[in-house]
């Protein structure tokens, strides 16, 4: 167990920089948002669940496994907030989160190994199949929330659900294409969260939120080992010599 968490925090080191740069960008804003309100444990929880929720995409970016942790946490935050909100589909989106990406990655002990050796790319038939999928999503949540629920923006909320249960299990299948739907995953919920602050069902927390998350599935294609030929070796060099100084300690 101790060689586990050593595991852990050793995921948490060897970020690009610019990481760094934007969790702690990030960081402030909360802070800012949180005090220039009530703070009630709503907000609180919160901003506990966008500060650990930053920290998950950031590691998913640097191709580190600890997004398993981080994503659980700030998943059961994020749940309380959607259902505050009545975003319904964000609860399932977040328990779509844990079931592809947080759960298999601490289950499986392969994901863990040296992930950016294993990035790959889609091929003409992935391409169709996600597209297909994704909007065939769409339509049935966007139609089974609206009917069943009291969700007053179930189109705009199923729009943003159907894009990020692409985008989770895209990345858990190591495609580097997940960065598409991350994107259109974060206009979508910046839109969703926008119009529920105004709508007043939410705080500006989540649509700040949401930016950050936009900000960092751009910068994953320019010095994300998923896209950057460069940091991918250096990661994997990383990992290497990480778990070769493992079994020399043992």
């Amino acid at each position: 167990m101790t060689h586990y968490f050593q595991f852990l925090a050793h995921q948490l080191k060897g970020w690009p920089q610019q990481n760094y740069y934007l969790f702690f960008f990030s960081l402030g804003c909360q802070v800012m948002t949180l005090v220039s309100s009530p703070i009630t444990p709503l907000t609180l929880l919160t901003f506990v669940g966008t500060t650990l929720g930053v920290l998950c995409v950031l590691a998913i970016n640097a191709a580190k496994s600890v997004n398993g942790f981080l994503g659980i946490v700030s998943a059961l935050c994020f749940i309380v907030t959607g259902f505050a909100a009545k975003n319904y589909l964000s609860i399932f989106e977040q328990i779509a989160y844990v079931a592809t990406l947080d759960i298999p990655v601490l289950i499986s002990a392969s994901w863990n190994v040296n992930m950016a050796s294993k990035i790959r790319k889609f091929t003409g038939r992935s391409w169709v199949i996600a597209i297909v999928s994704t909007v065939a999503v769409y339509l049935l949540s966007g139609w089974a929330i609206g009917a069943f629920t009291d969700d007053p923006r179930p189109w705009v909320d199923a729009i943003s659900f159907a894009i990020s249960l692409a985008a989770g299990i895209i990345c858990f299948l190591r495609f580097n294409n997940q960065y598409v739907w991350w994107i259109a995953s974060g206009l979508a919920q910046m839109v969703l969260w926008f119009i529920s602050f105004r709508q007043g069902s939410a705080t500006l927390a989540m649509f700040i939120n949401s930016s950050v998350y936009l900000a960092n599935d751009v910068l994953a294609f320019t010095i994300s080992p998923w896209y950057n030929e460069k940091e991918r070796q250096r990661v994997i060099k990383q990992e290497t010599a990480y778990a070769a100084s493992l079994e020399s300690n043992n």
